[in-house]
């Protein structure tokens, strides 16, 4: 669990590394006495100051551009004190244990991974799934993720999920309401409409789940293993996907012996391409090592391509390579090579080939073809912009809560005999969607979600 006492804490705010410059960031409750050693100068808040960054002696370690945001005007909602100097890793260390030193008697530490971030959240700064956006967006891979997290953090994600949790409780009062009163012999259920208001609100939160759903595709994307034989193309296969020459091609059987991880992007989707030791049995003990390195990718795939030659469709020890594929995970037969067997036209019919995708990474041939499947898999729909990014989490909560409703709708149609039961599914779903944006969430789980974050945010 990451701390959350009151103690400022301190951390360099920039990557690690050379850059242009490099920011030392300070939060705490109170930071004047901080400010007041540090500088000799007041400080006028949300202005910048050019001043020197001197260490005990008076000595300067560097000089640049000083930010002071009083709360609850600033990123944490705590006072806020930013050091932007040169982004040297030296430079940075000597400022950032000069800030130490001059705070010890504030009880200024060292900040926590994402412990910035937790303190906005604590302080109303941000909403859990805003500030779950903050890593989304640093960790972005792609222009359409990049944007999907931006919205998120925005506010997006959270007033859909809150614009339908206004729509429960409201149905919720409304049937808490008639329990209590009981002998007013209210007809709830015909009277205030709610089969067709929950039917709404469930077909509602379908599309929402829907739309997360995309989102979640966005930020993850899907791990893909190049499985089969060796020489069937693996490489050739991976370099033509990523359109670089990132993996060694020869036409020695057995050249690959441990994975190659390249990720391209089709249509925004992040897709995690893995090369492998081609499968087949050996007495070469650096080949074995790497073929029981590609059946534990295997195990880990979203999704395996089995790659075979087109010219030897469905061979022996290919089929035992199918036999061996998990079931978890969805398998797409690919035939490499098209271009060998003299006509392309002839494989659409052969049925050999019915099902699969023959292609030829040499020419290009139904490459396009391959990358929608692949999207397919993936669950994205070409074209598709989710507005928001989402985790695994939020469709977790999004899918209970649905059910949840769907409880709730099986008691509705057994009129008001059971309501204190509708009453009850309507509470655990708005429960439901109240943990996406933190209304309601316990320890372990902040902990877990910001001790994920990078130092120094």
């Amino acid at each position: 669990m990451i701390p959350r006492s009151n103690d400022p804490i301190t951390a360099i705010a920039t990557a690690p590394g050379k850059g242009g410059i490099g920011v030392v960031r300070i939060s705490g409750s109170n930071l004047d006495g901080i400010v007041a050693e540090l500088f000799n100068v007041p400080l006028k808040p949300r202005h910048a100051h050019y001043l020197p960054f001197d260490d005990a002696q008076g000595q300067a370690i560097d000089a640049g551009i000083v930010l002071y945001f009083k709360a609850p005007h600033s990123y944490t909602g705590e006072d806020v004190l930013e050091l932007q100097g040169h982004g040297g890793p030296a430079v940075l260390r000597r400022i950032l244990q000069r800030c130490l030193e001059v705070g010890k008697k504030w009880g200024l530490r060292h900040a926590e991974p994402g412990e910035f971030t937790q303190r906005a959240f604590l302080n109303d700064r941000l909403d859990l799934a805003q500030a779950e956006a903050v890593a989304d967006l640093i960790d972005a891979s792609s222009e359409a993720a990049a944007r999907s997290a931006m919205a998120s953090l925005s506010g997006e994600f959270s007033k859909e999920i809150t614009a339908l949790n206004e729509r429960i409780i409201h149905l919720r009062m409304l049937v808490e309401a008639t329990l209590d009163f009981p002998e007013e012999e209210i007809d709830f259920l015909e009277k205030y409409q709610a089969r067709p208001t929950l039917e709404a609100i469930i077909s509602d939160l379908q599309a929402i789940r829907r739309q997360a759903r995309q989102g979640m595709i966005l930020r993850e994307g899907l791990h893909v293993v190049l499985a089969g034989r060796p020489n069937v193309g693996k490489s050739s296969l991976l370099n033509a996907l990523a359109g670089d020459d990132i993996a060694i091609v020869t036409p020695i059987a057995g050249t690959t012996r441990d994975r190659v991880i390249q990720q391209i992007h089709l249509d925004g989707v992040p897709i995690h391409i893995v090369d492998t030791a081609g499968l087949r049995e050996t007495t070469d003990e650096v080949e074995s090592i790497g073929i029981a390195r590609t059946w534990a990718e295997i195990e880990r795939a979203d999704a395996v391509i089995h790659l075979q030659d087109a010219r030897e469709p469905d061979d022996e020890l290919s089929e035992a390579i199918t036999k061996r594929l998990p079931a978890r995970a969805p398998i797409l037969k690919v035939f490499n090579k098209a271009d060998l067997l003299g006509t392309d036209q002839k494989m659409g019919t052969d049925p050999d080939f019915l099902g699969s995708v023959p292609i030829s990474a040499k020419t290009g041939y139904n490459l396009d073809v391959l990358r929608r499947r692949l999207l397919d898999i993936a669950g994205w729909s070409p074209g598709a912009q989710s507005p928001w990014l989402a985790r695994e989490r939020h469709i977790r909560a999004l899918e209970a809560a649905e059910e949840h409703l769907a409880a709730a709708h099986v008691h509705a149609e057994l009129d008001d005999q059971v309501l204190d039961l509708f009453a009850e599914e309507l509470r655990l779903a708005h429960e439901e969607l109240g943990s996406i944006t933190g209304q309601f969430s316990s320890d372990d789980l902040l902990g877990e979600i910001f001790s994920s974050f990078c130092i120094g945010k």
